[in-house]
């Protein structure tokens, strides 16, 4: 192993992992590409990237090797900042460039890397696109930004240089730039455009399931077939299916990605809507006597942290709409009751409950997932035989749904939270069962009453225009040429919907696996505004 101690004539901060392999010391300030993962331990100079085609479905990846730590370069910008507070003042900058011209700059926002690794690392090896693994991580954002900040102009079909730099900063007062720590280039063919024959390209055949009909209405198939193209050339990313149902019929049902109509899908927070209708199902059976009762009919909660009488008065019905008082709020990664926060412990409603209660949040929308595991353990501890055995008797069996898989919390009870599987037509008649006001088969599993509180704008969502939350469902309109269609809706991570449109025979499901991905959920909107509600509903 090679060991640098200092940079220049200063004397590093903390000790680094140093330089650890031939490679590395060859390339000490460069930065190269490659179009997959590869372990440090066994990339060779030749993995790296002299050309590159770049489509759709590329993947990319950067590997830079520096002669220090990001600690180390942070300290000699700002030598009088003890190491702790180094973290939490600056990281390293990116910069790309195409063809000459600076596109986008980004200071990275503390947090990302960990601080062993910004102590220690004198090595990155991350993807920029990650078509097969990507979760969002801090270096795929960044990508990310740089597409949506002049990239996606830049990066046009045909011939291209890209190349990067990095720089250590540190913010004070002011922000403070070091020299370049490492840069590098990339020769590209862009083809982002790809031309999509609609002659050749089937759409599936449809056939009966139970509960549903193939629907004869027309549409159009055009336009379907310019979307199933531009999903199977990556131009849309990680769709798992997309099902249409008009008038309760199969219009549309088409899969990717290997999925078939069996395919078990995690929807993410999709999920949370099923504890909604469970709740309206317990209260018509009389196992919970309305959603205005207080958590302190459920639970001693003077027996729990940071107690007070306004955390008593809590309802179902605060749960439902995410505007308790609780101090949990997922988009706000500071927030005490952030999911992340909950789920490494050995008990989330414990976790839940034992927040503390902030005024400022009672009656206001705020995410809050912990709030939505509370009221399945409140459905568990009110209904005999809990909760899994009554969504099976009460819910699925009556519509026909008998594949599925729960996940669960660490009490073993159904995660109320999300991530519940089914295939894409069982998620359909879920949103059918709204669509027709709670009945199925001619019987009323779901009361009207319950779908109508459900399908009223109860909160408006903060920092979203004409945006809504029901009773544990989204509300907005979608915009088809001059035509707004409005639609509740339940929605997860990676880009799931379940759409129940308020004036037109129409339910959409879309299964999507772009878990963490920021253009998981624009792009299933333009996929809605731009091909199926045309298709549907303004077809040749």
């Amino acid at each position: 192993m090679f060991q640098f101690f200092s940079f220049g004539q200063k004397l590093n901060m903390v000790e680094t992992e140093g330089i650890k392999t031939e490679l590395q010391k060859k390339n000490i300030g460069k930065i190269f590409f490659t179009d997959k993962k590869i372990g440090n331990d066994i990339l060779q100079q030749k993995d790296f990237l002299d050309s590159y085609t770049l489509t759709n479905k590329s993947n990319l990846f950067f590997v830079t090797y520096f002669d220090n730590s990001l600690t180390n370069y942070k300290h000699f910008l700002a030598p009088e900042i003890p190491v702790d507070s180094l973290f939490k003042s600056g990281n390293y900058q990116f910069t790309l460039f195409v063809d000459g011209k600076e596109i986008y700059k980004s200071n990275l926002m503390p947090g990302a890397p960990q601080p062993e690794i910004q102590d220690k690392a004198t090595s990155l090896n991350r993807p920029f696109i990650d078509n097969l693994n990507g979760q969002g991580s801090w270096s795929e954002s960044f990508w990310n930004r740089f597409i949506h900040n002049g990239g996606d102009q830049a990066l046009s079909d045909g011939s291209h240089t890209l190349k990067m730099e990095i720089r250590p900063y540190i913010k004070i007062d002011t922000i403070n730039t070091g020299e370049i720590i490492a840069t590098g280039s990339l020769k590209l063919n862009v083809i982002r455009n790809p031309k999509i024959d609609i002659s050749t390209i089937t759409l599936n055949k449809i056939v009966p399931y139970n509960g549903f009909f193939v629907s004869k209405e027309k549409y159009d198939t055009e336009k379907i077939k310019l979307l199933k193209g531009s999903i199977n050339e990556g131009i849309f990313k990680k769709i798992n299916s997309i099902v249409v149902i008009k008038n309760g019929g199969i219009l549309i049902e088409e899969y990717f990605n290997d999925e078939t109509r069996e395919t078990l899908h995690d929807p993410r927070s999709v999920g949370k809507s099923f504890a909604s209708t469970l709740m309206g199902q317990a209260i018509s059976d009389g196992y919970i006597k309305n959603e205005l009762q207080p958590l302190k009919t459920f639970y001693p909660l003077h027996q729990y942290e940071n107690f007070s009488t306004a955390k008593e008065q809590v309802t179902i019905k605060d749960l439902l709409t995410m505007s308790s008082g609780l101090d949990g709020n997922d988009e706000d990664g500071n927030s005490p009751g952030n999911e992340e926060n909950m789920y490494p412990t050995s008990d989330w409603v414990k976790f839940a409950l034992n927040l503390p209660f902030q005024e400022k949040l009672n009656h206001q929308w705020h995410y809050f997932t912990a709030g939505v595991v509370v009221l399945g353990d409140i459905l568990d501890q009110s209904i005999p035989n809990g909760l899994k055995n009554y969504a099976d008797e009460k819910l699925f069996k009556p519509l026909g749904i008998n594949h599925y898989e729960w996940q669960y919390t660490p009490q073993n009870i159904p995660n109320t939270a999300g991530g519940i599987k089914m295939n894409a037509l069982d998620f359909a008649k879920y949103g059918q069962l709204y669509k027709n006001n709670g009945i199925w088969n001619e019987k009323q599993i779901l009361s009207k009453k319950w779908v109508d509180r459900t399908f009223t704008k109860q909160k408006q969502i903060y920092g979203r225009e004409n945006e809504y939350y029901g009773y544990l469902f989204w509300n907005k309109s979608y915009q088809s040429k001059d035509k707004l269609y409005e639609a509740y809706y339940c929605a997860g991570n990676g880009g799931n919907y379940i759409l129940v449109f308020k004036d037109q025979p129409l339910v959409i499901v879309i299964t999507a696996s772009a878990y963490g991905q920021p253009y998981a959920h624009s792009q299933v909107e333009k996929i809605i505004q731009d091909y199926l509600l045309p298709a549907v509903f303004e077809q040749k």
